[in-house]
């Protein structure tokens, strides 16, 4: 696991702005309206994960961060305020965070932060694939707000409190739950701020009833004999509705369900937590009935065998190691 940290105090008084600047251009946050006068003490205590979602703990003075960042890979942004009076801006819209809340965007979207006092925030860089995996229909995400006081963003926002409060002590171990929990709630919180209508495609109580569908298909994918009617049934609705919904996504359920194996296993295979655990293992562990048909599935989605892809260090190859890693 990647970590690294900076505080202003560590540089000469003269050089202090300019290193500020540096360490947050690291973390793809570009600074304006900072002086080149001795700006207050700043400091930074950053974590990358295995799977490449970088937590950033940030605590500084008034200034804005602002701008369109061009050139990275695509990936989700979310920043929650600890303590301190922030704004956040875009052409569209002009919200004040208040503490817990949570500003969210893509990257590559302009977008600013005002910290109007001094301010501690924790940032999270996520691959853009890690948020599309979990949400099935066509997604155009746009910068916002997520209200901590309200349903899940309230569990996502003591998530992220919590992360925040114990960074610099985390072990891989422990921030691994954390990554995985962390997509999950914020597909679902996407899903309650009705992003379903202006956002996901297709009609809103149909995406959203087909979102809760494939939690309910996460919870069960252990089982080897999960069928199309076993799911209709835990909804309580009928086979040929839970066709439909797949249908309207361009989508079957019997791909969906081997694809979210697939990814379960991939994950699994790329933990070091996890190394223990031999390929036949992880495959049965997820509800494949034989590594050798699960070796064939995983070639044909990824390009390599499993164990080609854990003796890579869990790395794909070309594009798709670039989106998923942000190499």
């Amino acid at each position: 696991m990647k970590a690294w940290s900076f505080s202003t105090d560590s540089h000469p008084r003269a050089e202090r702005a300019a290193a500020w600047r540096e360490a947050m251009s690291r973390l793809g946050l570009p600074i304006e309206g900072l002086s080149d006068a001795e700006p207050a003490s700043a400091s930074v205590v950053c974590l990358t994960s295995p799977l490449g979602i970088e937590f950033a703990l940030v605590e500084a003075g008034a200034q804005a961060i602002s701008g369109r960042r061009t050139g990275q890979p695509a990936a989700v942004w979310l920043a929650v305020l600890l303590s301190g009076d922030a704004l956040l801006v875009t052409e569209d819209l002009a919200e004040e965070l208040s503490p817990g809340d949570i500003a969210y965007g893509p990257t590559g979207e302009a977008a600013a932060l005002q910290l109007e006092t001094r301010c501690k925030l924790m940032f999270v860089r996520a691959p853009r694939v890690a948020l599309n995996h979990r949400l099935i229909a066509p997604f155009h995400l746009r910068v916002g707000r997520l209200d901590a006081a309200k349903g899940g963003a309230h569990i996502l926002s003591a998530l992220l409190r919590a992360t925040a409060e114990s960074l610099e002590d985390l072990t891989v171990d422990q921030l691994r739950p954390v990554e995985l929990s962390l997509m999950e709630f914020l597909a679902i919180c996407l899903i309650e701020r009705g992003m379903a209508t202006s956002e996901l495609g297709g009609a809103g109580g149909s995406t959203a009833h087909l979102q809760r569908l494939c939690q309910t298909i996460e919870t069960l994918l252990p089982d080897p004999d999960l069928s199309l009617r076993r799911v209709a049934d835990e909804e309580g609705v009928s086979s040929r509705y839970v066709q439909k919904l797949f249908a309207s996504v361009d989508e079957t359920f019997s791909h969906y369900l081997r694809t979210r194996r697939l990814e379960r296993c991939r994950t699994d295979l790329a933990s070091p937590q996890q190394a223990r655990l031999s390929i036949s293992e992880i495959c049965f562990r997820w509800g494949f009935n034989g590594s050798a048909h699960f070796s064939r599935a995983f070639r044909d989605q990824y390009g390599l065998s499993p164990r080609e892809y854990r003796q890579a260090g869990g790395r794909l190859q070309g594009d798709v190691e670039n989106d998923i890693f942000g190499a």
